[in-house]
């Protein structure tokens, strides 16, 4: 793995993993990109924070309407006349300005330190010169203070970044959610005197080696491998499989799942950062915070923005002087200019998207490391896959059977298992997984015996039976029957090796032995076809295997026999033949593969997260769900070009009408106005980006 990980040093433009809320788990950073848009000027912002600054702006914002002249002149009615009340205006639209708008001239001022003015200069802008005017017309300078509008543009705006803040916090959440599925101790076992004791000790007291009961109903709380006990455990919120799976002795269970009704004890594994739900919390934090050329375009056009902002209410300002128009309305038009033309919907418009899309993926089993593979995906015309491992189990079974006649198929197969449980041979581990499979019930041997070179024979109900290939069945001198002559034929041509089962000498039946076909793979293969995309299968096994695998499956095209060095150069030839390429591969054979391709995708081997040889990481080792990373690409790629253009669309035009230009017809838009269509168009582009949650992967 550490050779994967130097593979791809070069390939990723990494992001560095976010601090710990919990001993070990990382946490989602709070703002999305690296300081070059609009949206990071949300550093050390909070929603809590813009929830409280709004309801406490608006409450002051209610007195500054009520005794002002707009909502007076409006309804035709006076105020109630109390002393001081001409003061009220300006004393609470200074402090809605110092307090509610704050946060809006910091973010301007780090902005214009980093030579980067975006969102918040323009808001900043905007309630500036509102104020200054406003203060100098209440100090003697002729004109119409802005008091209320400033304080209703302060309190539309908070409100709109509360919104925004609310939708990415909640996209962050089912990351930050998985800290939670840890139980809070966990019940230690120790042997003391010969006897057994139990202890609840916190999750940063277990070390690797300990031992840990889990109880029905519990939360595993370290990786680990199971010492005694069954239970089935449910592992959807990781791996996104439904289904529960049955775990007993050997087998191993994940930090953060969830066990069924019976009791586990677990030998710790793996704790804190070392579990499968930390790598999970990290690569997906990683994807989030990760650039993508989708946020590079919106960043620039989000710039370019705010200088023609800048340029249009220059404009705006002199032309109404120019024209004859009071300082009060000039400023006034300058103000709606600068505020409709506010780069906030741009800002949000790609990094909820990869917030959303990022823990879509996550909780679905796709772990993002790199937003641009996620991206790149919707581009691709070719799936390359990897045959052993990937498209198969990587592990041997019997995959095809051939019976003499008055024997079923199923009780040759228990025969031929049971006569071979006591052997270490792996065509003996292929009998026994693909029966136990089969849930068949072995019946018991006595007198088992090895033969060199020849195979296996043991006693079953008085029967002496024996199971072997082709020389145990020259040592018997008896012919194969027809059948079972052509099943073996054809087993030949298909590459795959023919095992036989025998009673006295006489063949009862063939078995072909060979790399088993995942059972998902030809629906995996039929998706991907379904998506315009062909598949290709690159093996270094001889080609009579790969033409019946890829028969079996309705493979494309097939590349057999190809060297582990010489499977970059094959997805070059397919790159130079104008293919975009997605690699799938499992083994360190396949990193420079994947480092080659356009997508690099990592079979994870179910919950080995620590896997970073591709972009994207299959924690269920699914060939299906590399079907699903395209049409995430797709589905993510359409709400990021929605968002973009509307979020810059609406100002072709806004800021016009923010300008004044109908203004001799009587349609003028007030600061206040401008807000509340600048808010919406945040909150349009959010309600878009959440949108995608339906999608169906």
């Amino acid at each position: 793995m550490d050779n994967m990980n130097r593979a791809r040093s070069g390939h990723h433009h990494g992001a560095t993993p976010a601090a710990p809320v919990e001993p070990g788990y990382p946490e989602h950073p709070e703002a999305h990109g690296d300081g070059h848009g609009g949206h990071d000027a949300h550093a050390g912002h909070s929603v809590a924070m813009f929830r409280d600054k709004f309801w406490l702006s608006l409450l002051l914002t209610i007195p500054i309407l009520v005794w002002g002249h707009m909502l007076p002149g409006a309804f035709g009615y006076s105020p109630p006349t109390i002393p001081g009340a001409r003061w009220i205006p300006p004393v609470l639209g200074t402090v809605v300005f110092l307090y509610g708008g704050w946060p809006f001239v910091q973010g301007a001022l780090r902005e214009l330190r980093d030579r980067l003015p975006g969102m918040m200069t323009l808001i900043a802008l905007a309630i500036g010169v509102a104020f200054v005017f406003s203060a100098a017309v209440t100090l003697g300078f002729p004109g119409m203070p802005l008091w209320e509008e400033l304080a209703t543009l302060v309190t539309i705006m908070l409100l709109g970044h509360w919104v925004e803040m609310r939708s990415i916090s909640q996209a962050q959440g089912a990351v930050n959610e998985l800290a939670k599925l840890l139980p809070s101790t966990a019940t230690r076992i120790t042997l003391s005197e010969g006897a057994e004791r139990s202890e609840e000790v916190p999750l940063d007291a277990l070390r690797e080696g300990d031992l840990v009961l889990v109880r029905p109903g519990q939360s595993v709380p370290a990786d680990g491998t199971v010492e005694t006990g069954e239970s089935d455990v449910n592992e959807a919120v990781l791996t996104g499989e439904s289904r529960p799976l049955g775990k007993r002795a050997g087998d191993r269970v994940i930090a953060g799942t969830v066990n069924g009704s019976g009791a586990l004890r677990v030998a710790v594994t793996g704790t804190g950062e070392a579990t499968a739900l930390a790598g999970i919390m990290r690569l997906v934090a990683q994807a989030q915070s990760s650039r993508s050329r989708a946020q590079a375009l919106a960043d620039r056009a989000a710039f370019w923005l705010t200088v023609a902002a800048l340029a249009a209410g220059t404009v705006t300002l002199i032309a109404w002087l120019v024209a004859g128009a009071e300082a009060a309305y000039a400023i006034e038009r300058l103000v709606t200019v600068l505020v409709i033309a506010c780069p906030h919907a741009l800002g949000l418009a790609v990094p909820l998207v990869i917030a959303i899309s990022t823990t879509l993926g996550a909780r679905g089993g796709l772990l993002v490391r790199d937003r641009r593979g996620l991206e790149e995906a919707r581009n691709l015309t070719s799936v390359v896959f990897d045959k052993t491992g990937t498209l198969t189990l990587g592990e041997h079974r019997v995959v095809g059977i051939r019976v003499a006649a008055g024997l079923a198929e199923d009780e040759a197969l228990g025969l031929a298992a049971a006569v071979e449980r006591d052997s270490e041979h792996p065509v003996a581990k292929a009998f026994l997984a693909t029966a136990e499979e089969r849930r068949l019930r072995l019946p018991q041997v006595s007198g088992f015996r090895a033969v060199p070179g020849y195979g296996v024979e043991a006693s079953v109900d008085g029967r002496r039976l024996s199971v072997g290939g082709p020389n145990l069945l020259s040592r018997t001198g008896n012919a194969l029957p027809a059948e079972l002559q052509a099943f073996t034929d054809e087993a030949g041509r298909a590459g795959r090796g023919t095992v036989y089962l025998l009673e006295n000498g006489r063949a009862l039946a063939a078995f072909a032995i060979a790399d088993a076909v995942r059972p998902e793979s030809a629906e995996a293969v039929r998706r991907l076809h379904s998506l315009g995309l062909e598949v290709v299968m690159l093996t270094g096994d001889a080609q009579a295997v790969a033409d019946a695998v890829a028969r079996e499956l309705g493979i494309d095209l097939v590349y057999a026999q190809v060297l582990p060095e010489a499977k970059a150069a094959k997805v070059e030839e397919l790159q130079r033949a104008g293919k975009r390429v997605a690699m799938v591969g499992d083994g360190v054979n396949d990193a420079p593969a994947l480092v080659t391709a356009e997508v690099g995708v990592a079979i994870g081997a179910g919950t080995d997260v620590a896997v970073e040889a591709g972009d994207i990481v299959l924690v269920r080792s699914d060939p299906r769900d590399v079907a699903r990373i395209v049409t995430l690409s797709r589905a993510s790629y359409r709400k990021m070009v929605q968002n973009l253009w509307w979020a810059s669309g609406y100002n072709i035009v806004a800021i016009p009408l923010a300008a004044g230009v109908l203004a001799p017809y009587g349609v003028v838009l007030s600061p206040a106005v401008g807000a509340v269509l600048m808010s919406l168009s945040t909150v349009i582009v959010a309600f878009n980006a959440q949108l995608l949650r339906r999608a169906k992967l």
